[in-house]
Order: structure tokens, then C-alpha cells, then sequence
């Protein structure tokens, strides 16, 4: 709708925005002083993943190479509570992978620069980050020392959104995703920026990931999600058995991440454009000369314009 591009429009390409990221934060603090849900560091080797909850649902994530207790922090969105993780950690921050431009994903990265004056920032050109030092294209590489990440870029949601994989062979573990906006735990961002064949194709991009590949998303929206993915495939039940696992955690406040990749695929309608089920509920054809990507791409716009009513709601 207009009005509702008029305000992401104030958000993103206004001081307004900002102020309502600094007011976003200190609430946030004052309401979750703790974070909004208790989370739980997983390790590889060596290699330590520690999702930090910021904002009012947002993660941000801190991935650490004990070995040389070194760090890489992806999409700081609170400064302040990531540098009290890294001294809790004992570590050197050495590099911010951000995802995109949006202040609840980049706002902290000019502050910790700041603190961390070698520390290098990292994310794709055509958003406009905070504090970029290093651009990414498509498959770049970014080594912190026994760390790899791939940058893959994956528009829609932002015109430079990019997500990062942690190679996990290099420490005999699954690879670790941190999708920013692109996927989260049965759902994926808003198109803000990019058509419904843009988003697809980036969707289709975690979709070419292995099966074991650990997913690690920008926010909390696990339980939503798998309420409205039961809206469009009612009779699929790995989707129900992961809601009642949901349902436990949130009951708790308790972090549902990290998902798979393969999980995902079972029961994320964003990553089943392709199913039979999924085409009854929505109630879209393949035309008779329309190719098969074309069609995924009209049921995936159909699939976000339910799921953007549902949100309303």
C-alpha cells in the first residue's frame, strides 16, 4: 500500500528514522533489560556462536574463534549490549558483517567502529551502511581467522541485502547461515525494495544450501510465522510439530533459533513456492504458457501480499 511505503520511505531515507531506532533501543533496554528472550550459545570446535537479543526482537549474532580469541559480529544493532557481550567474552572484535541498511540491522556499527578502530565493516554498495569499509559482491570471501564466511547476495527486501554462510568444514560442524531479513524461522522479509522474481530468486539461493546447514535469522517472528503458514498449508505436520516445539520455548522466552535448513523446507511456505498444497490454499494456476519460475513468482507475491494482511491483523 502507499501509505505504508510512505512510512518505510521516512524510515529509511530520513533522520526520523534514526531518532526512531535510538527510541526503539532505549525502550527496549528499560523493558528487556535481560533481552527480549534467553538465548544459548552453541560451539563448534572452537568456534562459538552466541546470539544476542537486541531491540524488541531482533538477534544479532557474535561468532568468536576461541583459538584466537578473535570475533566477528553480524547485523550490531545495539552497540552497547554487544560490547558488554565481547568484554563478558574476552575478546578482540575484528570485523561487523552487516546484512542491510536498515537501522534495527546497521545502527550499531558506527559505534563499535569507534571503539574498535581496526575493526572492519562489511556489506553490499548498493545499501547504504553505516560505517562501510569493505563491499561485498556475490560470493566474496571474508576469513577472521579460523572463520570463512561467503557473502551471498540476496535482494529483495533491500536493493543490497546479503546473507552470510560460516563455513562449517573447516571445524568438522554444519555450516551456519545468518540470513538477516531474507528468511527467519517459517517466514521471509517484506519485498520493500525488489519484484516478487528478485525475492525468488534470492530465496531460491537458501533453498540450494544443505539440509544440515544451521539457520540463524535477523528476529524473533517464529511464532506468527508458523500461524500463518498453517493459514496456507492447514494439513502439513512437520509445520505442527515445530509449532508445539515453538509454542515450549516462547512460553518461556526461550530463543528458537537455530532452525535448518531442511526443517525450513518442510514447513516455510517462502521456501515452497513450489507445492501443490500451497498453490490449492492461494488458489493460483500455472498459466498454460507461463514457465515454471514465472508461476513460483506469482505464488510467492500472492504468499506475501496474505502474509502482509495477516500481519495487520
Amino acid at each position: 500500500t502507499s501509505s505504508h511505503f510512505y512510512v518505510y520511505t521516512l524510515y529509511t531515507k530520513t533522520r526520523l528514522g534514526y531518532m526512531y531506532y535510538k527510541r526503539q533501543m532505549r525502550k527496549a533496554r528499560e523493558n528487556y533489560p535481560g533481552g527480549h528472550s534467553a538465548t544459548d550459545p552453541v560451539e563448534f570446535n572452537g568456534v562459538k556462536i552466541i546470539p544476542i537479543s537486541v531491540l524488541s526482537d531482533n538477534y544479532s549474532y557474535l561468532i568468536i574463534d576461541r583459538a584466537s580469541s578473535i570475533a566477528v559480529v553480524v547485523d550490531p544493532a545495539d552497540p552497547q549490549i554487544v560490547q558488554a557481550v565481547l568484554e563478558a567474552e574476552g575478546v578482540m572484535l575484528e570485523a561487523i558483517l552487516c546484512t542491510h541498511k536498515h537501522w534495527d540491522h546497521s545502527g550499531g556499527n558506527k559505534g563499535l567502529k569507534r571503539l574498535h578502530s581496526s575493526c572492519r565493516v562489511y556489506g553490499n554498495a548498493a545499501d547504504n551502511i553505516p560505517g562501510l569499509t569493505h563491499p561485498l559482491s556475490h560470493n566474496d570471501s571474508v576469513t577472521v581467522g579460523r572463520m570463512r564466511f561467503k557473502a551471498l547476495f540476496t535482494p529483495g527486501h533491500t536493493v543490497g541485502h546479503m546473507i552470510y554462510l560460516l563455513d562449517g568444514q573447516t571445524v568438522g560442524a554444519p555450516s551456519s547461515l545468518f540470513s538477516g531479513d531474507l528468511v527467519f524461522l517459517s517466514g521471509c522479509g517484506r519485498m520493500f525494495e525488489g519484484s516478487a522474481t528478485t525475492m525468488l530468486s534470492s530465496l531460491d539461493t537458501v533453498g540450494s544450501l544443505t539440509d544440515d546447514t544451521l539457520l540463524w535469522p535477523g528476529h524473533e517472528y517464529a511464532e506468527d510465522n508458523l500461524l500463518f503458514a498453517a493459514e496456507v498449508e492447514p494439513h502439513n505436520t512437520a509445520r505442527e510439530n515445530k509449532y508445539q516445539w515453538v509454542l515450549q520455548q516462547r512460553g518461556q522466552k526461550l530463543c528458537t533459533c537455530p532452525s535448518t535448513i531442511g526443517e525450513e523446507k518442510q514447513y516455510n511456505p517462502f521456501l515452497r513456492s513450489h507445492s501443490a498444497e500451497l498453490h490449492l490454499a492461494l488458489g493460483v494456476q500455472q498459466f498454460q504458457e507461463e514457465d515454471w519460475t514465472q508461476f513460483r513468482a506469482r505464488v510467492l507475491e500472492e504468499l506475501r501480499k496474505r502474509k502482509d494482511l495477516y500481519n495487520r491483523r
